[in-house]
C-alpha cells in the first residue's frame, strides 16, 4: 500500500499490485467520516480486510483485526461519554441499555453505509464477489477498526467529535420516553394549571445539514411567550423550546 507524499495533493489509497481494484479517495472518505488523518497509514490497515491479507501471503500488510478489538473498546467508552454528558438523568442502567443499542452490528453497519464505507475496504476477491462490501459484520467491525486509527492517530478528544457527530441523531429514538417528556411535560403541566385547556404549540422552523447529520430549530408557542431550541433531532430541539419557556415565565413570574 502506497499514499501520496505531498501534504498538498490528494491522498489515495492505491491498488495493491495484484488487485486490479481502482484506487479511491482518501480525502472523500475523509471528508465523509468527518476527520483527517495525519498518518493515512492507520486508515489504510483499518480499511484493510483479512481476506485481502490472506490474498497476498507474500506481503508484509497487516489486516485490521487487532484495529477492531481495540476499536470495539474505544467505541464503548466514548459513546458512554456521549450519552452521559447528552442525558444526564439517565440512570447506570438505562445508559448501558442505551449504548447496547447503539454499539452494535446493525447500528455500526448502517453509519458506515451513510459513510460509504463499502467502497473503501480492501476486499479480498471472494469477499468481492459475494458483495463482502455490503455485509454488516464486515462494515460494522471496519468501522471499529477506522475509531482504533482515529484514536491512536488524534487521541480520544478525536473520537469524541467523530463520535458526537455521526452516533448524536441516533440516540435519541433508543433513550428512554421518560427523559424525552421531562421538560415538555412540565412546560404542560404548567400551562394547564395557569391557563386550563391552552396547550403550548410546536412548529419545525428550520433544519440544516445532510439527511444523516440534520439539525432543527423548533418554535413554541404558549402563554404569551415564543422560545426557538434546537436540536440534533425533532424531539431533542422540543426539549430545548420547552425548557427555555419554562425558565421565561419563571423569570417573568419573579418579575412581576
Amino acid at each position: 500500500m502506497k499514499k501520496k507524499s505531498s501534504p498538498d495533493a490528494y491522498n489515495t489509497i492505491e491498488a495493491h499490485p495484484v488487485c486490479n481494484d481502482v484506487p479511491l479517495s482518501v480525502s472523500l472518505f475523509e471528508h465523509n467520516l468527518k476527520y483527517h488523518f495525519k498518518n493515512i497509514g492507520l486508515l489504510e490497515e483499518a480499511l484493510r480486510h483479512s481476506s485481502f491479507v490472506n490474498e497476498h501471503p507474500e506481503s508484509a500488510m497487516q489486516d485490521n483485526e487487532r484495529l477492531e478489538f481495540l476499536g470495539d473498546a474505544v467505541l464503548n467508552l466514548a459513546v458512554g461519554h456521549m450519552l452521559m454528558n447528552r442525558y444526564p438523568e439517565l440512570t447506570e442502567g438505562d445508559l448501558s441499555r442505551t449504548r447496547a443499542g447503539l454499539v452494535n452490528e446493525t447500528q455500526l453497519s448502517e453509519i458506515a453505509r451513510n459513510i460509504n464505507m463499502g467502497a473503501f475496504i480492501r476486499l479480498g476477491k471472494g469477499e468481492r464477489q459475494t458483495e463482502g462490501m455490503e455485509k454488516k459484520s464486515i462494515l460494522a467491525n471496519t468501522f471499529e477498526a477506522v475509531i482504533a486509527a482515529i484514536y491512536l492517530d488524534g487521541g480520544l478528544d478525536a473520537v469524541f467529535d467523530v463520535i458526537d457527530s455521526h452516533f448524536s441523531m441516533l440516540s435519541d429514538p433508543i433513550v428512554p420516553q421518560s427523559v424525552h417528556l421531562d421538560y415538555k411535560s412540565r412546560l404542560q403541566e404548567l400551562v394547564q394549571m395557569k391557563q386550563g385547556d391552552e396547550m403550548p404549540l410546536y412548529d419545525v422552523i428550520h433544519e440544516t445539514g445532510p439527511d444523516h447529520d440534520k439539525t432543527f430549530s423548533v418554535q413554541v408557542s404558549v402563554c404569551g411567550i415564543t422560545t426557538t431550541g434546537t436540536g440534533k433531532s425533532k424531539k431533542l430541539a422540543e426539549q430545548d423550546a420547552a425548557q427555555k419557556a419554562l425558565e421565561l415565565l419563571a423569570k417573568n413570574a419573579t418579575d412581576v
